[in-house]
């Protein structure tokens, strides 16, 4: 990063999990190290990367994947990897809390530090993605950490991967539209590869179609990996220039927080002022 400038650069993470967790983690170390290499600040990898994607079926065997937030094997070990390169490492994984279980996601920072803790607040349910067996509704709000490197807001995505749906567009484009709305750069980690879960009746299966990828801080893509290869991203943003870009915009000074109250009810009525 050069020295008096708000220059970060971020990557986005894309491989196929096995089920077996410590695979899993010499993948993703092997990957960190590989984006570290590239020049990386951020680096983000995969949803529930520690195995396969489980919600593919309801079985309550699979909640002894659980594991409490407090000393986490999987979060220690990204914590020592931060620490060593001096980058910083959002962290996905499945929360066991007394009797409630959340996907959850840790911020470590450059130097190892845990900086909290996101959990995912909406639960999608449907076929091959059954969340709601497996997590509460997340209880911690929508969080933004100030790391070394940037300030960084997280949110743990879902979107059906049937490719029958034909959904990996509109995933996209709804993910490029976050950006630009909002005019900020946006990282997004998927995985590949096809995954077979013993269900409730037969095997249930899932092709998952990767095409992780960056964007700008007007949507625009940046750099993408495609739905087979395994990869690592790279891209470097200039902080200022995109507060610049932001305020001239006026997209926050435009708000009307007091015309969006219908906003905080489900069905649309109108509430009291």
């Amino acid at each position: 990063m050069e020295k008096g400038k708000r220059q970060v650069v971020v990557s986005a993470l894309q491989f196929a999990c096995t089920d077996d967790v410590p695979t899993n983690h010499a993948t993703a170390e092997r990957l960190v190290r590989a984006a570290h290499g590239k020049g990386a600040n951020i680096i983000l990898i995969q949803e529930l990367f520690e195995g396969y994607y489980f919600c593919q079926a309801q079985r309550e065997d699979f909640f002894q994947r659980a594991k409490p937030y407090k000393d986490h094997p999987t979060i220690r070990r990204m914590q020592e990897l931060a620490k060593e390169l001096g980058v910083v490492i959002p962290v996905s994984f499945f929360e066991e809390a007394n009797n409630a279980h959340f996907n959850s996601i840790a911020i470590i920072d450059a130097d190892g530090t845990d900086l909290g803790l996101y959990r995912k607040a909406h639960i999608p349910d449907g076929p091959g993605y059954q969340e709601k067996f497996y997590f509460n509704p997340g209880d911690t709000g929508f969080k933004v950490f100030q790391t070394k490197f940037a300030k960084i807001g997280v949110a743990i995505g879902s979107e059906p991967q049937d490719e029958g749906l034909d959904s990996c567009d509109h995933w996209q484009r709804v993910m490029q539209g976050h950006a630009g709305a909002n005019v900020v750069p946006l990282v997004v980690s998927n995985r590949i590869g096809k995954e077979i879960i013993e269900a409730e009746r037969g095997n249930s299966e899932i092709t998952f179609y990767g095409n992780s990828f960056i964007a700008g801080p007007t949507g625009e893509i940046v750099a993408a990996a495609n739905d087979k290869e395994e990869a690592v991203l790279i891209a470097q943003f200039d902080l200022d220039k995109i507060k610049s870009k932001r305020s001239s915009w006026g997209i926050f000074r435009d708000r009307r927080p007091d015309l969006y109250k219908v906003l905080l009810t489900s069905d649309g009525s109108k509430t009291s002022s």
